[in-house]
């Protein structure tokens, strides 16, 4: 009796400890708000919500082409030769810009249409979009971020919206027993059905990562009550990709997330694979992850990577990060600018390489251009080297630390476009593949693109570039990141105050 009452009494003084380390650190926060006079954000988010209930009519205007930004959503028309972006943030140094703009590009007439409709979504990023061909065309997006200019406060969304691409007109769907607020989740449309995995929640003070699935009937308009088994689940993750297959499974791999290591937050990228599939043996809206073992090339470690189905059954990957650290503090992304297929019916890995034949060629023009789909299993990647660093890798068994692992990318943009990025925006119509934005980092500069490509899959044709990238489309502005001796002396008083605290 004495042993519970004293393992009662442990859990309740560390539960205090962790309320109090909660509290301290959101009086932290109050006070640089106070500071910098910044306005609580859930207001802001109320206040532009109200804002877009204030417009009485759809415009549709031509413009411009969309400004740089990351973490947006492209889709392509399901019945036109359009595509859809919404969204997304742009990141200067000092402060983020986040959007909720609709731009409409018609591939014919090259041409960006900026649409606004009464009624729709606040800004946001990290949200996931699909385009379905109901009714003319319609739609879906769930959830994401929004983020203070200072990017101390973080808004995370757990709504369902849909449009209507004929009307261009948008409606909230008001559903029970959704997926909870959350950024960095994937989501796909398959038998009628929207699908939802992953992604985190951080609000400055803890973050949790999610691998839980829900499923939205297209048909009732409901979230579906489902229980997903199997004897090895994915981790927790974030900026995974996800696939739907012919046949019917769900595919994830890849990803991100974060965990702390004696008290030390250490980021871990995916490289596991899962298929999630009905289960035969249950009744309807029951399913199981099978762990899945692709074949063919085997693609470097990255999240980030923008990802988008084709009609042909495969799977386009391109760009992504991994980070590294340097030291115990200072982490650098390495970027990658491979463009990948997997092939949904046999799982196997291809790397598509893009490049124009030799001028000296006698029978080929200077123009021509060739893609090669690697077959070779046994190559091992080349790997460039600018410094030794420490690496956490996840497979399928549990994640363990690789020591002196060199760079996996080389820091630097390449002379081939598309340049090495993360986070870009993919999608393929009528056969060919675009590449739109994302984001690069040189140094402590991060440079957010707006650049645009498209490569024919029927033809094999070089990437055409529909807007060329321009390192100088904006300015970086260093950021002072100092905090006054004021603060550090408080969060010191702050912190003897914790260590005598009484825990057990």
């Amino acid at each position: 009796m004495g042993k519970k009452d004293k393992n009662k009494k442990k859990g309740k003084g560390a539960e205090k400890t962790a309320m109090k380390t909660d509290k301290k650190l959101a009086a932290k926060q109050k006070r640089m708000l106070e500071k910098l006079g910044e306005t609580d954000i859930a207001e802001v988010v109320a206040k532009l919500e109200a804002e877009e209930l204030r417009l009485k009519e759809v415009t549709e205007v031509v413009c411009a082409p969309p400004t740089p930004r990351s973490n947006f959503t492209i889709v392509a028309h399901p019945e036109k030769e359009e595509l859809i972006l919404f969204g997304g943030e742009f990141f200067n140094g000092q402060k983020v810009c986040v959007y909720n703009d609709l731009y409409i590009y018609n591939i014919t007439k090259n041409e960006w249409k900026q649409v606004r409709s009464p009624c729709g979504p606040p800004p946001r990023s990290g949200h996931q979009m699909v385009s379905i061909a109901t009714d003319g065309g319609q739609l879906w997006l769930f959830g994401g971020e929004h983020a203070s200019p200072s990017q101390l406060q973080f808004y995370h969304y757990k709504d369902l919206w849909v449009m209507s691409l004929k009307t261009r007109k948008w409606e909230k769907i008001t559903a029970a027993n959704g997926p909870s607020a959350r950024s960095g989740h994937r989501m796909v449309a398959a038998k009628k059905r929207l699908i939802v995995f992953g992604g985190f929640h951080d609000n400055n003070q803890s973050y949790h990562y999610y691998n839980d699935v829900h499923m939205f009937c297209l048909q009732t308009y409901a979230w579906l009550k489902i229980e997903v088994t199997g004897a090895i689940v994915p981790q927790q993750r974030s900026g995974c990709c996800m696939a739907a297959c012919p046949d019917g499974k769900i595919l994830i791999w890849g990803g991100y997330s974060k965990s702390q290591v004696k008290k030390v937050d250490r980021g871990v990228t995916h490289t596991d694979m899962f298929a999630l599939v009905p289960d035969k043996n249950s009744p309807n809206d029951k399913f199981k992850w099978n762990t899945t073992k692709a074949s063919g090339y085997k693609p470097l470690p990255r999240s980030s990577v923008g990802c988008t189905s084709a009609p042909n059954g495969k799977v386009y990957c391109f760009g992504g990060v991994m980070d590294v650290d340097e030291d115990e503090e200072d982490v650098r992304g390495q970027f990658g600018d491979e463009l990948l297929a997997l092939d949904l019916s046999s799982q196997a890995w291809r790397t598509v390489e893009v490049a124009k034949k030799s001028k000296t060629s006698k029978t080929n023009t200077a123009n021509d251009v060739e893609m090669n789909e690697s077959k070779d299993v046994s190559k091992t990647p080349t790997v460039t080297s600018d410094g030794i660093f420490t690496v956490t890798v996840a497979g399928p068994s549990l994640s363990q630390p690789v020591p002196n692992m060199p760079s996996l990318f080389p820091n630097r943009p390449s002379k081939f476009e598309p340049s090495p990025r993360m986070n870009p925006g993919l999608c393929v119509c009528k056969g060919v593949l675009y590449v739109f934005g994302g984001i690069f980092e040189e140094d402590n500069k991060q440079f957010t693109y707006n650049d645009f490509y498209a490569l024919d899959l029927h033809k094999a044709n070089e990437w055409k570039v529909l807007i060329a990238n321009d390192m100088n489309v904006h300015d970086w502005i260093d950021s002072d990141g100092s905090s006054s001796d004021t603060d550090d002396s408080e969060d010191e008083e702050d912190d003897d105050e914790d260590s005598e605290m009484e825990t057990d």
